[in-house]
């Protein structure tokens, strides 16, 4: 099912009324206030707060009515679990790649060289909520965590792994009860219609959202403290781009689309995390974007919010490109063999602390944690600096699972070519009825 927004139904909208161009003019006016007026600034962080948990509000719903209904549709229920397990294999192949990638830039680079920093003189209080959250996640604490509560503990709390795993189970029901569940899923596919329709009514406050954010970022910390550690912040936003640009666009090109094509065609979502450096206020309209992409329901709602805890491509970057800048600013020797046992930790850390508010502060300090020879105090170098590179983390989060949609998706011979190319070439879409499968070409 294709939701339309009303402009495209009446045709060419005027430039200025593009989301997309909105929250990039209250980007820009909210450096602009935060800068002149930063007691203004901190002040209007409610408004970037608001937004982030009207969106989330709408996230819960969301997910379950379209994994909900895409399972119910699929006529061979083998295809969910084949599908979550191409999933999980691409996730883990590209973000383990991602890991060896910072790690390689931050030898080549060597942002931390010479600051000759004495850990002893670093405040470890800043740091010490993260590196006790740190300590409390485990692997098995974060699997058993997937099981809610009960039933609609996971909707109350919005957890996202939580509500999909609801989403599967119900619509695995759904599909075994088979024609007597029908009257169930056509309520649920009415209801996606309406839902759907909230979201484009919320985002309609996104640049109020993005103004507010920004704002409080640059009047609280500053445009001196992006200026203070510029290399570093300028090493990972280049590898980022690298990784994305070569490494998923090398995916995109030998899977028949542009990474240029994708990227431009979910502008508005990468610049609404941009603004409000959540990743979560974008997953909507991500869901949203790639079905209307092409890739079939069932897949979108099993991808993507899976891929929001285990690909997280640009929060692994981030990980061992922080770590090693740690270790080269307090002059801390770390041979190959302890860079590959920081790179095998960080591996198992970031799964165990997916889809943890702050995951990538709370993982660097578990895996700096295992690791001895590198002073977990050192992150106190990074903290003031953490909020202008978690922008970067999230957008190329985004990117890389909006890629394997559409990789698992052809994977699956789940992706309607024609829809695809459409969408990424901004033409009007071509409709699709909300069948049991896309017709794949």
């Amino acid at each position: 099912m294709i939701i339309e927004h009303p402009a495209e139904v009446r045709g060419k909208t005027p430039f200025y009324r593009h989301l997309y161009v909105q929250v990039l003019a209250a980007i820009v006016a909210g450096i602009l206030v935060g800068h002149f007026y930063p007691e203004l600034g901190t002040q209007l962080k409610p408004l970037g707060d608001a937004f982030i948990k009207l969106v989330k509000m709408i996230i819960a719903p969301v997910i379950f009515l379209t994994v909900a209904t895409g399972i119910a549709g699929m006529s061979d229920l083998a295809k969910v679990g084949r599908v979550a397990g191409k999933a999980m294999i691409y996730f883990l192949t590209f973000s383990s790649l991602a890991l060896v990638v910072g790690l390689i830039v931050a030898n080549v680079v060597q942002p931390g060289v010479g600051m000759h920093i004495d850990p002893t003189s670093l405040d470890s209080k800043a740091i010490s909520t993260y590196a006790e959250k740190a300590h409390e996640q485990s692997i098995a604490g974060f699997l058993m965590n997937i099981i809610p509560t009960t039933l609609t503990s996971a909707f109350a709390e919005g957890d996202i792994l939580q509500v999909l795993f609801i989403s599967v189970l119900f619509g695995i029901s759904l599909a075994l009860v088979g024609k007597k569940a029908e009257p169930v899923v056509d309520l649920l596919q009415a209801l996606t219609l309406p839902i759907f329709r909230l979201v484009a009514i919320l985002m309609k406050a996104a640049p109020v959202g993005a103004f507010g954010a920004m704002a409080f970022t640059i009047g609280k910390y500053g445009l001196a403290s992006i200026a203070n550690l510029a290399m570093l912040i300028g090493t990972f936003y280049l590898t980022s781009f690298l990784f994305v640009f070569v490494v998923l666009g090398a995916v995109a090109r030998y899977n028949g689309f542009s990474i240029i094509a994708l990227i431009r065609y979910i502008k508005e979502e990468l610049l609404l995390v941009l603004g409000t450096s959540s990743s979560e206020a974008a997953l909507p309209g991500l869901m949203n974007k790639m079905e209307k992409a092409g890739c079939k329901r069932s897949v979108v709602g099993l991808v993507i919010p899976t891929g929001y805890s285990f690909n997280l491509d640009g929060t692994n970057i981030y990980m061992t490109l922080a770590a090693l800048f740690i270790a080269q600013a307090t002059d801390t020797p770390l041979s190959y063999g302890n860079q590959i046992l920081l790179l095998l930790v960080a591996m198992l850390s970031s799964k165990g602390a997916a889809g943890i508010t702050g995951a990538g502060f709370i993982t660097l300090a578990a895996t700096l944690s295992v690791v001895p020879s590198v002073p977990v105090a050192g992150m106190a170098l990074i903290l003031g600096i953490d909020r202008f590179m978690s922008e970067c983390r999230a957008i190329t989060n985004i990117v890389g699972n909006a890629v394997a949609t559409v990789v698992v998706a052809k994977w699956e011979g789940e992706l309607h070519q024609a829809q695809l190319r459409a969408a990424l070439a901004g033409e009007a879409p071509i409709e699709i009825k909300a069948t049991s499968a896309h017709p794949a070409e």
